[in-house]
C-alpha cells in the first residue's frame, strides 16, 4: 500500500506523532534564537569581538538554507520519516560538538554542522504532520506546528539569558541532546512502516556546487563586509563577483537540469512566488529585529542576558493562544487579510519601538512586544497556507522545502544587514553629536561643570560625555532600525495583495490535488 493510501492516525498515536514532530521542530527554531543573547559571553569567552560573534548565528542559518533547498530531492531519495529521524540525531550529536568547542573556528564549524543536518527538519515536519492528519484537521496540524514554531522563539532568548547567566554558555547547545533522542525514537516507532516513496535519482552535482558556492559567498559578503569597508575592499569584490556569476548560473541551470536540486518552476505559481517573497522579506526584517534589541540591551543599557532575553521573549507570548484561533478561522476570510494585519501590527509596533530613549523601562520595551505577538499570529500560518495553497500533494516537501530556505536565508541575511546597518548609523548619528562638543559650547560646558570636570576638561568630564554621546549615538541608531522595519512591514501590506485568493487548508481540508506545476 502506498503513503499516501494509508488511512489518517488518530487518538494517542497522533498526539505522540504531534509531540515527537514538534520537540524535534521546536529544538531546531530554538538554536536560531537561543544563542542571539548569549553573544556577548560567547564573545568574550572565546576572545573575539561581538561583531565576528555573529557568525555564531549566521553560520548555522546559511547552511541550514543550503540543506534546506536539499529538502525535496533528499526526501525522494532516501524517503521522509528515515530522513527526518536521521536529520534529528545528527543534528543532536551536532549540539554535543558545539558545546565542546574551546574556539571559535571549531564553534562555527560544529554550526554549519548543525545547521546542514537541521536543513530537512522544519519542512519534514510540516509534510509528516500533514500526511498524518486527518482531511478535517489539517488546517489544525499546521496551527499546531506553527504554534511550536512560535513558543521557541519565546523560549529562545529566556533559557539562553538564564542559562548563560547562572552555568555557562555550552549547556544553550547540551540541552537539545534528550530533546532530539526522545524525538528521533518516537518519530521512528510510529512512522517506520509509513515511509513515502523512494526513488533513485541523480545528484545534480553541478546545481549543488553553485548553490554552496553561491550561496556561502553572499553570505561572507554581508558577515565581512561591514569590517573591510564594503566595496573598497578587493576580498569583497571577489566575493560578490563569484556570489552573483555562481547564482545566475545556478539559475539557468536549475531551469534546464531534468532532476535539479531545486525545482526553481515551483516559482511559476503565482502565490508559491508572492507568499515566498512576503515571508522571507517579512522574516528578514523580523529577525534582523530579534538580534538588534538583546544586543542594545546588553551592551548599552546594562542588561544582563536573562533580563534581555525577558525582555524580548513576550514577542510569542499571545501567539501561543491566538494562533490556533486563527488557524481554526483563517477560512473565514481572505487570506491576504491575515497577512496584511499581520504587518500593519509589525509596522505599528515598530513604529513604536522607534521613539525609544536611553531612559526607556522595561515594561515599556514588553508592552509592545507583547502586542507584536498578534501580528505573529496572522503571520506564518496564513502565509504558509497561502504559498502552499496551489502546491500538488507530490511536491509538498520540494515546495516547504524551497520555501523554508528562502525564509531562513532571509532571517541570516536580516542578522547580517542589520547589524551592519546599525554599526553605520551608530558612527554617523557620534560624528553628528561630537561635532557639538567643543570648548566654546555653553551646552558642553555646562556638562563638564555638572560633571565636576572644568579643572580638567581634557580628562575625566570629557571621557564621561564621550561615553553619553556613545550611548545615545546607538539608541538612535536602534531607532533608525525600527524606523525602517516600520517603513518594510508597510511595503509587504502591498505586495501580499498581488497573489490570487488562496484555499485555506484549514477549509479545504486538503492540498490542491490538481493545481498546476
Amino acid at each position: 500500500m502506498k503513503p499516501e493510501a494509508l488511512p489518517p492516525l488518530h487518538g494517542f498515536t497522533l498526539v505522540l506523532l504531534t509531540l515527537a514532530l514538534g520537540l524535534g521542530t521546536f529544538m531546531q527554531v530554538l538554536d536560531t534564537s537561543i544563542a542571539n543573547v548569549s553573544l556577548p559571553a560567547i564573545s568574550g569567552d572565546l576572545a573575539v569581538s561581538p561583531n565576528q560573534g555573529t557568525w555564531v548565528i549566521t553560520s548555522f542559518a546559511v547552511s541550514n538554507a543550503i540543506s534546506l533547498a536539499l529538502t525535496g530531492w533528499l526526501s525522494r531519495r532516501f524517503g521522509q520519516v528515515r530522513l527526518f529521524a536521521l536529520s534529528t540525531l545528527l543534528f543532536t550529536l551536532a549540539s554535543w560538538l558545539c558545546g565542546l568547542a574551546p574556539t571559535l573556528p571549531l564553534l562555527i564549524a560544529a554550526r554549519v554542522l548543525q545547521g546542514a543536518v537541521a536543513g530537512p527538519m522544519i519542512p519534514l515536519s510540516q509534510a509528516l504532520l500533514l500526511a498524518n492528519y486527518p482531511n478535517e484537521k489539517k488546517g489544525l496540524a499546521l496551527s499546531l506546528w506553527s504554534v511550536t514554531v512560535m513558543v521557541a522563539p519565546i523560549m529562545g532568548p529566556i533559557m539562553g539569558g538564564w542559562i548563560t547567566d547562572n552555568i555557562s554558555w555550552p549547556w544553550i547547545f547540551y540541552i537539545n541532546i534528550p530533546v532530539g533522542i526522545l524525538s528521533a525514537f518516537l518519530t521512528w516507532r510510529l512512522l517506520h512502516k509509513r515511509e513515502s516513496e523512494m526513488a533513485k535519482l541523480p545528484v545534480d552535482k553541478v546545481g549543488l556546487f553553485l548553490l554552496v558556492l553561491g550561496i556561502g559567498a553572499l553570505q561572507i559578503l554581508l558577515d565581512k563586509g561591514n569590517e573591510l569597508d564594503w566595496f573598497e575592499s578587493k576580498q569583497i569584490l571577489v566575493l560578490a563577483i563569484v556570489a552573483v556569476v555562481a547564482l545566475a548560473f545556478l539559475i539557468a541551470w536549475e531551469l534546464t537540469e531534468d532532476h535539479p536540486i531545486i525545482d526553481l518552476h515551483l516559482f511559476r505559481n503565482r502565490n508559491f512566488f508572492i507568499g515566498v517573497a512576503t515571508l522571507s522579506i517579512g522574516y528578514l526584517v523580523f529577525f534582523g529585529n530579534v538580534v538588534i534589541l538583546p544586543l542594545w540591551l546588553q551592551t548599552q543599557m546594562g542588561y544582563t542576558a536573562t533580563w534581555a532575553g525577558m525582555a524580548a521573549a513576550p514577542v510569542g507570548i499571545l501567539s501561543i493562544f491566538i494562533t490556533p484561533l486563527v488557524g481554526k478561522n483563517m477560512h473565514k476570510l481572505d487570506l491576504r487579510i491575515w497577512a496584511s494585519l499581520s504587518f500593519a501590527v509589525f509596522a505599528g509596533t515598530s513604529f513604536w519601538n522607534s521613539h525609544f530613549n536611553t531612559d526607556t523601562t522595561f515594561w515599556q520595551l514588553v508592552i509592545p512586544r507583547l502586542i507584536m505577538g498578534i501580528g505573529v499570529s496572522a503571520f506564518f500560518v496564513p502565509l504558509m497556507s497561502l504559498t502552499l495553497s496551489d502546491i500538488p500533494p507530490r511536491l509538498l516537501a520540494s515546495a516547504a522545502g524551497l520555501s523554508n530556505f528562502i525564509r531562513i536565508l532571509g532571517g541570516s541575511f536580516g542578522t547580517s544587514l542589520s547589524i551592519t546597518l546599525w554599526d553605520r548609523r551608530a558612527a554617523y548619528s557620534h560624528e553628528l553629536l561630537a561635532a557639538r562638543v567643543h570648548e566654546f559650547s555653553p551646552a558642553t560646558n555646562d556638562a563638564l561643570a555638572t560633571l565636576g570636570g572644568l579643572d580638567q576638561p581634557l580628562s575625566s568630564g570629557y571621557a564621561m560625555i564621550e561615553r553619553s554621546m556613545q550611548q545615545q549615538a546607538v539608541m538612535l541608531a536602534t531607532n533608525d532600525i525600527f524606523w525602517l522595519s516600520a517603513l518594510m512591514f508597510t511595503g509587504l501590506m502591498l505586495l501580499v495583495w498581488f497573489s490570487r485568493p488562496g484555499q485555506p487548508i484549514a477549509k479545504g481540508g486538503h492540498l490542491a490535488e490538481n493545481a498546476p506545476e
